[in-house]
């Protein structure tokens, strides 16, 4: 099952102007983050990382970025402060389209996320209370320019944000 959520812009974190957010629940089956690594890895996204997600709001502006609950569970909040919290449990996955606020509220002590991102984006982070208003525009711009990947992390090129995700 794939929810989608939208956000829009809260003045301080701009999230994707067309977008959404996916969360694709369940999507892998085994636990450890082998078998997200795997799965990601095999729909061409790489970069990968394993830590938590950090307690304060930020976002992408050059990527798109995938995170997948290789153990327990997390309550982040999505969009900036205006946003939502969302429970995301072992298997879950997010895919977050650039400019898309996330901060970490709650989680279990065995949480453990593998991050990704689509070949070819270079990465950056933008913590949402820090940047002046030239650097939120210049950073709008970039999220606004990012291309859609050619492949989602769990479906490859056939479905999710294939699907979902259209150019203007």
């Amino acid at each position: 099952m794939t929810e989608a959520l939208t956000f829009a812009d809260d003045g301080r974190t701009p999230n994707h102007p067309r977008f959404a957010l996916l969360i694709h629940r369940r999507a892998v089956d085994e636990p450890g983050p082998a078998a997200v690594e795997a799965l990601f890895g095999a729909n061409g996204w790489t970069g990968f990382w394993r830590d938590g997600v950090y307690p304060f709001h930020h976002y992408h502006s050059s990527c798109h970025e995938v995170l997948g609950v290789a153990s327990g569970w997390a309550e982040l909040r999505f969009g900036g402060e205006a946003g939502e919290t969302v429970r995301l449990e072992q298997g879950d996955v997010a895919v977050l389209p650039a400019g898309t606020g996330h901060k970490r509220i709650d989680a279990s002590e065995d949480l453990l996320i593998v991050g990704a991102y689509p070949q070819d984006q270079p990465y950056d982070m933008i913590r949402s209370d820090e940047a002046s208003a030239r650097e939120r525009a210049a950073a709008i711009e970039r999220i606004a320019a990012t291309p859609v990947p050619a492949t989602d992390p769990v479906f490859g090129a056939e479905s999710g944000l294939r699907t979902r995700w259209r150019p203007a």
